[in-house]
């Protein structure tokens, strides 16, 4: 607060000071809107790091969440994986993938309820999840399923048409099911070559994907471009495994896949459903 001159017998320093004292309280005022304002979320940086170098667009079809979306204002998503989904190499639980997804669908849909169901398990395979189908995703009733795999079955190598045939299975699950599916592709590495059948399997996940009508998430090309854009250093997005992601890779991560998912639903008016009163005797 600025000192009020209670000795001036001036009217001019008494006016000044009562300007000043004018001026600390709006400054206080302001202050105080500010502390008990909703917390401000700083993304425009990071998305523009996000959609630098971007050649890739993502433009799925998910009628199901535009449906839901419409007629409940509820947006369900699992996310069903390996390590990527439950966020390995994330410096805490709210830096992985699902998390930040969720809190950026529920920024760019507001009043909508969003709930994104993290059931990422590190080290499973393509078939550990199709058993787990049923009870982690379709049993949460979600409308859409984002499915990251292939990449341990590309690692152990487990046969070209054993993985197409899971694959069509899970997907098969799904649309029974009336849940939309993401296909996730398979991460850029630096050290791929590591993994000599890596962009078989790829090509695998790719060609099933398409055949089966279903949206792939481009992350390859996307975290390849994000690299290239020198925007990050290649540590920001891979650890020192070369394998897993860290915070930054997460981050765009989540970004470009509500990017997708935002368009697909479309500028809809949500509907809040209210349950009816019951009678009164």
């Amino acid at each position: 607060m600025v000192p009020f001159d209670h000795d001036s017998r001036s009217a001019r320093g008494a006016g000044r000071g009562i300007r000043r004292l004018s001026a600390a309280a709006v400054l206080l005022a302001a202050l105080t809107s500010f502390a008990s304002a909703k917390p401000f979320v700083a993304t425009a940086p990071t998305d523009q790091r996000c959609r630098a170098g971007a050649l890739q667009t993502f433009r799925p079809a998910l009628p199901a969440a535009r449906k839901a979306m419409q007629e409940t204002g509820r947006l369900t998503i699992v996310a069903l994986g390996s390590s990527t989904t439950a966020g390995s190499g994330a410096s805490a639980e709210d830096k992985s993938y699902p998390f930040v997804l969720q809190s950026e669908l529920r920024r760019r849909l507001p009043g909508a309820e969003v709930r994104v169901v993290n059931k990422g398990v590190g080290g499973q395979s393509a078939y550990d999840m199709l058993l787990r189908m049923d009870g982690d995703v379709i049993d949460e009733k979600p409308a859409v399923v984002i499915w990251q795999t292939v990449v341990n079955d590309a690692i152990r190598d487990i046969g070209e048409e054993k993985l197409a045939k899971i694959l069509r299975k899970g997907i098969a699950k799904a649309r029974a099911a009336g849940i939309d599916m993401i296909l996730m592709d398979l991460p850029w590495l630096p050290r791929e070559g590591r993994y000599p059948h890596f962009d078989d399997y790829r090509a695998v996940l790719a060609r099933t994907a398409e055949q089966q009508g279903v949206s792939l998430f481009p992350r390859y090309a996307m975290m390849k471009g994000w690299s290239r854009s020198k925007q990050f250093t290649e540590e920001e997005l891979v650890g020192m495994n070369g394998l897993h992601l860290v915070d930054a890779g997460y981050r765009c991560l989540a970004s470009r896949l509500a990017d997708g998912i935002v368009s697909a639903v479309g500028d809809i008016e949500i509907q809040t459903i209210r349950a009816e009163s019951p009678p009164t005797d």
